[in-house]
């Protein structure tokens, strides 16, 4: 049995000042003020926070020179020793259905090895998004008709394992590709990515289990009927509907959101409905490519080599700092974002939270969220 006391819990709305918990057999037994400890081996927060492991369900890499889907061993292992106790390796459109398929096995071959304990599954930023929108859209291999006979190969493949499906609600035949990706998995998550439908066309994918915005406000077109006039489009839809999650990409700057927006994002989704990603891309992505004009100062994000955004360069705990100074969230809330919330969407009940019961993923940080420990399954990873 271990405990980590003297340290103030971090809860979905409130703290726990002066407190402890206690770990056994990899889950969290009790917590609390007041809690006898009794003979486990105990940790010494010193007064810092303790709150659960973070999840990131959309990054591509652990800011290593491959992205996780080429070494997903070496960027799990990274990713668990920033704090980030959960993950999803995001795929990307401008791989060919071999070059998918090829990489998900990678992945798969790592879940399975047990090596990458924190590594849950794909996200697939593929195949059917909206062309026009992304890093990278002139080397798109999906841009034509959606066929079963070119996507059933990777459904059979990998569908079991991915957790969400990033699609383009305004493209034909979308809604045969989500049934048969249902099929496959029938838990998978439809997230609207890289696109520009009318509200009416996201609210048709909602029946089938579209309750995502892929790095909302990025990469959407915005629809206007008139000219003059502004339109409604995916990100009014994000706002309207009370069951979407809309993920943020929170950088340090607030180039991929302005913080205006990010507050906006904040008061009109509550704090049930937001979660943070990375978004984070390897290095070497696109090689060396200089910052475009207009982006002075900025080197936390990454760029493709025609000068479009591409990611970020920053791990989850970055984007909870930087969520904390544009927007004044509270510590509470940015684990809700990066913690509570994305384990809720995925329905993933033993994580996310502190509670009895729940694994004992956790994670020590500062009052600004510099992580200073991690513990897994109960175990000191750093």
């Amino acid at each position: 049995m271990k405990a980590i006391i003297n340290t103030n819990i971090v809860m979905a709305d409130h703290m726990i000042p002066d407190g402890a918990v206690v770990m056994d057999g990899g889950k969290i037994v009790d917590f609390g003020r007041n809690i006898k400890v009794g003979s486990a081996e105990c940790f010494d927060a010193q007064g810092q926070f303790t709150g659960p492991g973070l999840l990131d369900i959309h990054i591509h890499s652990a800011a290593e020179e491959k992205n996780i889907c080429d070494e997903p061993k070496k960027n799990a292992r990274r990713l668990l020793e920033e704090g980030i106790t959960g993950c999803m390796a995001a795929l990307y459109f401008s791989s060919t259905a071999p070059q998918l398929i090829e990489q998900a096995q990678r992945v798969r071959e790592a879940m399975e090895s047990g090596d990458a304990p924190n590594l849950m599954g794909l996200y697939m930023e593929a195949p059917y998004m909206n062309p026009k929108y992304g890093a990278d859209r002139n080397n798109n291999p999906w841009k034509g008709d959606i066929k079963k006979e070119d996507y059933m190969p990777l459904l059979d493949a990998f569908g079991d394992i991915v957790k969400v499906w990033g699609v383009a609600p305004e493209r034909e035949n979308i809604e045969m590709f989500v049934k048969d990706a249902l099929a496959a998995n029938p838990k998978a998550i439809f997230s609207a990515a890289h696109c520009e439908p009318t509200p009416y066309q996201v609210q048709a994918l909602q029946k089938y289990g579209l309750k995502c915005a892929t790095h909302h406000t990025n990469a959407t077109g915005n629809l206007a009927k008139y000219p003059e006039c502004r339109g409604v489009c995916v990100d009014e839809a994000v706002w309207y509907s009370d069951d979407i999650y809309a993920e943020l990409i929170c950088d340090k700057m607030g180039i991929h959101v302005d913080p205006f927006m990010l507050r906006l994002v904040k008061k009109i989704k509550g704090r049930d409905k937001v979660i943070l990603i990375s978004d984070c891309t390897c290095a070497d992505q696109f090689g060396d490519v200089p910052i475009p004009e207009g982006y002075d100062g900025v080197d936390d994000i990454g760029f493709d080599n025609t000068g479009e955004i591409a990611g970020t360069r920053f791990l989850l705990p970055r984007a909870c700092r930087n969520m904390m100074y544009h927007t004044g969230s509270s510590l509470c809330d940015v684990f809700k974002f990066a913690s509570i919330n994305p384990a809720e969407m995925l329905g993933l009940a033993d994580r996310g939270e502190i509670g009895i019961g729940k694994r004992a993923d956790l994670i020590i940080t500062d009052a600004l969220f510099g992580i200073k420990h991690v513990f897994f399954e109960g175990e000191q990873i750093k």
